[in-house]
């Protein structure tokens, strides 16, 4: 095995999402791999205490601002103290510490990139991203949005999140989901996101919608919390829909409910990759997704899912029809999904991203 390196990775998020989930496992990968990884977080977050939990070391991050000079300085003396060899930027808020903190050092900077939006033309913007040395997409279409930004795609490398493929999850017990309003004998659709403008929650209620009126037994459940809900429950309401859609906010178990689901579901108008598709895939769930961003690239049309049009509820329900009434349609792309999952081990997603760690300082790789 190659020497190992020390890798200062920061996201300072409070709260779990599917970011914060990459980082987490990245750093028990990396560990397994020979590397020593420390976390700059917050101290308070879910991400640095469940880190904390399986003895990853932190480093308390929590800068005032974007370009907080005293968060940055005290970031160097750590990367100083430790011979930190990379530096590694998990979200955009956090590209400016580590622009900062790497000044006067010997490290790399390395910056994961996961949606499909072009940077901002400032010349902050321009300053921070022009201090990485190396640019890590999750999709080509992320990569895409960086090099119209103008990254030289040179420096960008494509690595897909990864998932941990080892974990088993039951399926949510019947208890749980009649607590959700679900029947019994229900055929459920599940899909696990904020309630925000760009995974286009209404979409969602409008295909259950129409999909109820000819199979009385669908359900759709939208789990996640955000600033829609208020919105997504009024259309529900506007649709006489409550018996066939309900939206309980944020949920403590997406997991275990994805995997209760018949078919899972993905509505985004905007997506880098679609992270929680990985999860679908692993539990071998027929997916029904919009053909934007990154997810044709995880969900190819009519292997493993139904790709539609953005907006299209009907199109969407359309093909919720079709798995639902296709049994030997479903049956293949369940197989399918599971197979394609293999792709997406978060153990291969932290080798590749350590061989760009090692690329940068000059070593072989694993």
């Amino acid at each position: 095995m190659a020497t190992g390196l020390t890798i200062l990775h920061i996201d300072t998020e409070r709260g779990w999402r599917g970011g914060q989930r990459q980082v987490f496992w990245l750093c028990k990968e990396l560990h397994a791999l020979g590397h020593r990884s420390l976390l700059a977080a917050r101290p308070d977050g879910v991400l640095a205490q469940r880190a904390a939990a399986r003895g990853i070391e932190i480093v308390p991050c929590e800068p005032r601002f974007q370009f907080d000079p005293f968060t940055a300085a005290a970031l160097r003396r750590r990367m100083r103290q430790d011979s930190v060899d990379i530096i590694h930027a998990h979200t955009g808020y956090t590209v400016a510490q580590a622009a900062l903190a790497k000044r006067g050092t010997t490290a790399h900077m390395v910056i994961s990139r996961r949606v499909d939006i072009q940077l901002r033309s400032n010349p902050a913007t321009r300053w921070k991203y022009a201090a990485a040395d190396r640019f890590i997409a999750i999709s080509g279409a992320v990569a895409q949005s960086l090099t119209r930004s103008g990254i030289d795609s040179a420096l960008i490398d494509i690595i897909p999140s990864g998932i941990d493929l080892s974990r088993r999850i039951l399926p949510a017990s019947s208890t749980r989901l009649a607590q959700l309003g679900v029947p019994h004998d229900a055929q459920l659709i599940v899909q696990v996101g904020q309630l925000v403008p760009a995974k286009d929650p209404l979409t969602f209620v409008r295909a259950i919608d129409i999909v109820r009126r000819v199979n009385p037994r669908v359900f759709g459940l939208l789990v996640g919390g955000g600033p829609l809900h208020g919105a997504v429950r009024a259309e529900i309401s506007a649709l006489d829909a409550s018996g066939h859609v309900a939206a309980p906010g944020h949920c403590t178990d997406p997991d275990e409910l994805l995997a209760a689901a018949d078919v899972c579901t993905l509505t985004s108008q905007q997506e880098g990759l679609g992270s929680v598709l990985l999860d679908a895939l692993s539990l071998g769930k027929p997916i029904v997704a919009t053909a934007v961003g990154g997810i044709p690239e995880t969900v190819p049309h009519d292997v493993c899912g139904l790709l539609a049009d953005v907006h299209d509820h009907a199109q969407i329900a359309a093909h919720l029809a079709t798995l639902l009434g296709d049994e030997s349609t479903a049956v293949r792309m369940s197989r399918a999904a599971r197979e394609r999952s293999l792709q997406y081990s978060v153990a291969v997603t932290a080798r590749r991203t350590a061989e760009v760690y090692q690329r940068l300082v000059g070593l072989p790789g694993t």
